[in-house]
């Protein structure tokens, strides 16, 4: 296979051979499969073999792969230009768009990733109260920054670090680690740290330990938290914004959040981030405010014309949400029967397009939870799975995302792979 001799020569001049620690295949083991090209539910490696994807570059790729419309508005603005570092009309056109789509968003800051787009929010969280501490959940991945890879779960999990080396304890001191969908141990962090907390930051919907699905009136808790003891309420939704609904999160469960992450869907596919929220909040970065935050390519055109084209098509057809929905549910109902009838003990997690399955009889509703799969199945039905044509995240501790661009024939192909798999 010509991915194993790319990946023997990737290990010379790429630590591990990769750019992102999950691609490894470290969790399941064998050679990572690279990639030549996609187009609508498929990717096709350098082999030539195709594969359905659920993916779709860890979310984004909602409408597919290459969609025409995405690269025809690529092709006219790179004809133009590829990157400024000065202010453009497409700036605007994608931030008024985000504004109309999101509720509760008044201003909104383009970064460069969704890493970045966290580690500002939090920034501005602690400039706007005054305060240091924030509370995170085990198993929630909000990018690397220094400050949040504590108890992170997905890739940090999938690797089993369990000390991050090159962090020093201080920067980690006033991060507040809790249980996700446990209620009283949160309120007793507020109770314990009370004048202290500027932030709740969390994935409403986590998808680094799975898809793991809030309990009825935990968001709501939490929302009612922050109002009591004066903190901002940060939703990441680096993977739920204008996936779950056409407003986000914040739409799905009525929840308003004070500050809102977005990553890659926002520019279609590419690398790009944000950040925005109530004005109160947002006037207080920089230049309106005194909490700094810059990126020399924040805002690339080429970025913001791919995101612009892709939102606009979710927010003219806001029907691609019932269809993506439906189809999940398809798939759900597909596995189900299928692993039913074997003896294996297995959960399936899925809201919206978001699904996942834990190989473990247990409800999963947290990282402990989710963490009680049995890995050694998944790694055997991964490698099943890739062989048949179906490409899924290599760790237990990841969502699947779908596309709408996956047609039922192919959800009847994938169940019928996970027949031949399991």
């Amino acid at each position: 296979m010509l991915s194993n001799k790319l990946f023997e020569e990737a290990q010379q001049y790429i630590p591990g051979g990769v750019n992102s620690p999950v691609r490894a295949f470290l969790q399941v083991g064998g050679t990572p499969v690279f990639m030549k090209s996609a187009k609508g539910a498929y990717l096709f490696d350098v082999d030539g073999k195709k594969y359905i994807d659920y993916i779709n570059s860890w979310g984004p790729m909602i409408v597919g792969h290459s969609h025409p419309k995405v690269v025809e508005a690529l092709k006219q603005q790179a004809e133009q230009a590829v990157s400024f570092g000065a202010p453009t009309e497409q700036e605007t056109m994608l931030a008024k768009l985000i504004t109309q789509m999101v509720p509760n968003i008044d201003l909104i800051r383009f970064v460069n990733s969704g890493t970045e787009a966290c580690m500002s929010a939090l920034r501005l969280a602690r400039g706007y109260t005054n305060r240091s501490k924030f509370i995170k959940f085990e198993g929630h991945y909000h990018g690397h920054s220094d400050a949040f890879l504590k108890k992170a779960g997905s890739g940090v999990a999938t690797l089993n670090i369990k000390v991050n080396a090159g962090i020093p304890a201080s920067v980690v001191a006033d991060t507040l680690v809790t249980s996700f969908n446990d209620f009283e141990s949160v309120e007793t962090l507020f109770r314990e740290n009370e004048s202290e907390i500027a932030a709740v930051i969390v994935e409403p919907v986590p998808g680094n330990m799975g898809c793991v699905i809030p309990k009825p009136g935990y968001l709501q808790h939490l929302r009612n938290l922050c109002n009591k003891y004066g903190a901002v309420l940060i939703f990441d939704e680096v993977m739920t914004g204008f996936r779950l609904a056409r407003g986000g999160a914040q739409e799905l469960f009525n929840i308003q959040a004070d500050l809102v992450t977005f990553g890659k869907v926002i520019g279609g596919g590419l690398p790009v981030g944000a950040f925005g929220g109530k004005k109160e909040i947002m006037s207080k970065i920089a230049p309106l405010g005194d909490v700094y935050q810059a990126g020399t390519l924040s805002g690339n055109p080429l970025a913001m014309v791919a995101g612009y084209t892709t939102l606009s098509m979710l927010n003219e057809n806001p029907q691609i949400f019932g269809s993506l929905q439906k189809k999940t549910e398809y798939l759900e109902i597909g596995i189900r029967e299928v692993l039913s009838k074997k003896n294996l003990p297995f959960t399936i997690n899925r809201i919206g397009s978001m699904i996942s399955i834990h190989f473990c009889s247990n409800e999963v509703t947290d990282f402990v939870s989710a963490s009680a799969g049995n890995n050694e199945i998944f790694k055997n039905f991964f490698h099943k799975m890739l062989l048949n044509g179906v490409y899924l995240p290599p760790s237990p501790f990841e969502t699947w995302f779908l596309s709408d661009a996956l047609t039922y024939q192919d959800l009847d192909e994938t169940i019928q792979a996970c027949q031949k798999s399991i």
